[in-house]
């Protein structure tokens, strides 16, 4: 078979604009590349054919420009193999600068709340559900996608979340996003542009939440939480919607109480409000059986949303959410008008992870790892009476709180950093942080298993420090 472009194995970019005959313009062109270091030491060179036919010039000129820069030590022959580019020491080559970067490295101590443990992704089944789904793949499937989301997913979901979290939807009720923040962002265009003005947000809460709902033209306020939850009482007839995570409040980790479950459920019928129920990590209750979806009670009134965030891994970017029939047509339209469609491949494989109950058992295995994290810790933390801990058996973090006369918590956060440990403070959650009791979030589960005890030992350490002769 004829040898071509596309079997040179490199493509190359070559400014043959320089005067001379095609030879000599040749040579400069491939000796300037080398210099400047855009071919790197060891490039394979296209064959001697391939580049003739891709630059129209005969086998015989670029045969004789090989050879000449290879006399010249640009670049190294060998029989039967291809040039190579050779690994000049002098000539102006600059520095190769480092890769850049938009994450951090990993911190030696990660304790940051809401992580999953990245290190028991379950690569294998992944991988299994990712040929399975490439082997069935039609070419439709590499085309533009959906901007409600695959149905293979959709239909998944429905299946799902009615069988685990007691959701009642149906799959053309379900939009796919491409992250939980573009969920809360396409709601909050939706609500503004239905003239909605004031949303409360829980106090505290995901400092997330009071950002989006603001940039989005709604004006937040606060709804304050206690031993049962948020004051669902607190809610008006002014107010459009209220955002709320009802399964484990974040950052406190109490459950929203039943009776203001239906407090709230019936504001929303009697104003026609929204309740946005965030189930960031609704799976993973550890002392029995998860707290069922708030949507159950009203899912006309509830937009259930959902991510595989907590579950698997941020990286997928994938989340959902369920909503009341009369919000599907906007929100699938506003989702048209960001990003057109969520990734498809990803949708189909992480359907078929739940299809055949791959994702059932992962999350199986993840709450009985992460329950034993959960009760390390607070093994741990007994030895330090001046804390307390707060939230029931659930969730991916604790919150600790400080005594009031106690160290101070931006003190404990810079010791932490010092030592290596990456947490979250309390003081940042609060609308308003004067007055207001200071704390840890301590996540249990994003580091991996062998590293997780030498985390541990780093924080007591510092709490040590602080809270010597606390009793």
């Amino acid at each position: 078979m004829p040898e071509n472009w596309s079997s040179s194995r490199l493509d190359l970019h070559l400014d043959l604009a320089a005067e001379g005959g095609r030879r000599a313009r040749l040579e400069a062109a491939l000796r300037e590349a080398i210099r400047a270091g855009r071919l790197t030491a060891g490039t394979p060179l296209p064959s001697t054919r391939g580049l003739a036919q891709e630059l129209g010039l005969s086998r015989g000129t670029v045969s004789a420009a090989y050879d000449q820069l290879a006399e010249q030590g640009y670049v190294t022959t060998r029989p039967g193999a291809a040039t190579r580019v050779a690994d000049i020491e002098n000539g102006p080559r600059p520095p190769i600068p480092p890769a850049a970067t938009s994450t951090p490295p990993p911190p030696p101590h990660d304790l940051r709340p809401g992580r999953p443990d990245g290190s028991a992704f379950p690569a294998r089944g992944w991988l299994a559900a990712t040929r399975r789904v490439l082997d069935r793949a039609r070419p439709e499937v590499y085309g533009p996608g959906d901007p409600q989301g695959r149905i293979e997913l959709r239909t998944a979901l429905a299946d799902y979340l009615g069988r685990t979290r007691g959701v009642r939807t149906t799959p053309d009720r379900i939009v796919i996003t491409s992250g939980y923040y573009q969920t809360v962002q396409l709601l909050c265009r939706v609500l503004t542009a239905e003239g909605r003005a004031a949303a409360a947000v829980e106090d505290p809460g995901h400092d997330f939440y009071r950002g989006t709902v603001r940039r989005a033209g709604l004006t937040p306020y606060p709804l304050p939480v206690d031993a049962h939850g948020a004051d669902t009482g607190a809610l008006t007839a002014r107010t459009d919607a209220v955002f709320l995570t009802p399964s484990h409040h974040y950052p406190t980790g109490v459950p929203l109480h039943p009776a203001r479950r239906r407090d709230v459920c019936a504001w929303a019928r009697a104003i026609g409000g929204l309740i946005v129920e965030d189930d960031y990590d609704g799976e993973f209750r550890y002392d029995r059986r998860p707290v069922g979806a708030l949507q159950s009670l009203a899912p006309d009134h509830v937009a259930y949303c959902g991510t595989a965030s907590k579950t698997l891994g941020p990286a997928l970017r994938l989340a959902w959410t369920v909503l009341p029939p009369d919000l599907v047509a906007p929100v699938v339209r506003a989702k048209e008008e960001d990003d057109l469609y969520t990734e498809t491949l990803g949708q189909l494989v992480l359907a078929d992870f739940i299809a055949t109950h791959a994702y059932d058992r992962h999350i199986r295995a993840a709450r009985l790892r992460y329950r034993r994290r959960r009760e390390l810790l607070i093994s741990r933390l007994s030895a330090f009476p001046a804390l307390m801990a707060h939230g029931v058996p659930a969730g991916l973090h604790t919150l600790v709180t400080l005594p009031p006369d106690g160290p101070a918590e931006a003190g404990l956060l810079t010791a932490c950093a010092d030592r290596g440990l990456v947490l979250r403070g309390l003081s940042e959650l609060h609308h308003d942080p004067a007055d207001r009791p200071e704390g840890l979030l301590i996540g249990f589960a994003a580091s991996s298993e062998r590293a997780y005890p030498a985390a541990l030992d780093a924080l007591c350490a510092v709490l040590e420090g602080f809270l010597e002769g606390f009793p």
